[in-house]
C-alpha cells in the first residue's frame, strides 16, 4: 500500500509514463475507497460531484470546503488522488499560484489548472492570461513539491467554444511553460483526440470518456481516463427515481436494485 505523501506522489508520476490507466472521480470519502477497493491505481476528485454532496452547484464550493476535501480524501485513500482544481478559484497568476500552494499543501499528488473563467460571456481566460496562469501554477507546484503532477486544462469544448485550432494552440503552450499532462475535457471525435496527442507529445493526455473504451482511447495514444461527474450522477441519477417512486406512486420496487448492506458493511470494515 502507498501510504505516505510522497510515494503516492511518486507512483502517480510514474503512470504518466507508459500504457492507459482509468483514474475515476468518487465525490466522497465513501465512494473514493469503493473505488480504491476495486482496484483502480488513482483516483480524481470531481468539483461537480463534490459540489451537489455539498448541496451546491458546480464551481460554486468556497475554496475553504475545496481544500478540506481534498485533505480528507488524500489522508484515508492509500492510492494517489488527482484534484480538480477548477481554475484555481483565482483570475491573477500571482494569486493562483498561492491557491495552488495551499492545494499542495492537502496531499494530493496532482492537481489540475483550467482556463475557463466561470463568466458566460467570456468563457476563457486570454490567450497570454491563460498561459502565465499555467507558469504560475509550475512556479507554485516546484517550490512546494516537484514530485506533484500539473496538469493544465483548456476547457472550450465544453464552454460552448469547441474550436480545435485554439484548443491545440492553448494546450501546446501549456506544455512548454511546464504543464506535465494536458486535458481538454469535451473531446469526442478521434481523429480530434489524436491531434491533441500529437501536438502536446511526449507529455501525457487526459481524456474525459467521450464514448470510447479504454483500448480504443489507449490506441490513440491516451494516457489517462477520468469520468468527471459521471459517476456522481448515475449514483444520484438511481437516487432520485427511488425517490420519486415513493413520492409519487407509494412504491418500494426501486429498492430492489440497491447493493446490499452488508456487502457496504464488508467494504467499509
Amino acid at each position: 500500500m502507498t501510504t505516505t505523501t510522497t510515494e503516492k506522489r511518486r507512483v502517480f508520476r510514474a503512470l504518466h509514463e507508459a500504457g492507459c490507466f482509468v483514474m475515476p472521480n468518487p465525490w466522497d470519502i465513501g465512494s473514493a475507497l469503493a473505488l480504491q477497493g476495486l482496484g483502480f491505481p488513482a483516483l480524481a476528485s470531481t468539483s461537480a460531484g463534490m459540489a451537489w454532496a455539498m448541496g451546491q452547484a458546480d464551481g460554486k464550493t468556497p475554496l475553504a470546503d475545496v481544500l478540506a476535501h481534498l485533505t480528507q480524501l488524500a489522508e484515508r485513500l492509500d492510492v494517489p488522488l488527482n484534484a480538480d482544481f477548477e481554475n484555481g478559484f483565482a483570475d491573477a497568476p500571482d494569486d493562483v499560484a498561492t491557491n495552488v500552494t495551499l492545494a499542495v499543501a492537502t496531499g494530493v499528488a496532482g492537481l489540475s489548472v483550467e482556463d475557463s473563467t466561470g463568466e458566460a460571456a467570456a468563457p476563457l481566460y486570454d490567450f497570454d492570461l491563460a498561459v502565465a496562469r499555467v507558469t504560475a501554477a509550475r512556479k507554485a507546484v516546484d517550490g512546494a513539491d516537484p514530485a506533484v503532477v500539473l496538469t493544465a486544462r483548456s476547457e472550450g469544448f465544453i464552454r460552448g467554444l469547441p474550436d480545435l485550432t485554439e484548443t491545440l494552440r492553448r494546450l501546446t503552450a501549456f506544455a512548454e511553460v511546464g504543464a506535465d499532462c494536458l486535458y481538454a475535457p469535451g473531446l469526442r471525435e478521434p481523429a480530434d483526440i489524436a491531434a491533441v496527442v500529437r501536438a502536446v507529445a511526449p507529455k501525457p493526455v487526459n481524456i474525459l470518456t467521450p464514448g470510447l473504451t479504454v483500448a480504443e482511447l489507449a490506441a490513440l495514444g491516451v494516457r489517462r481516463i477520468s469520468v468527471g461527474g459521471a459517476l456522481a450522477r448515475t449514483a444520484w441519477g438511481e437516487f432520485l427515481r427511488s425517490a420519486r417512486e415513493i413520492a409519487t406512486a407509494g412504491a418500494f420496487t426501486a429498492f430492489s436494485r440497491g447493493a446490499p448492506g452488508g456487502e457496504l458493511n464488508r467494504m467499509f470494515s
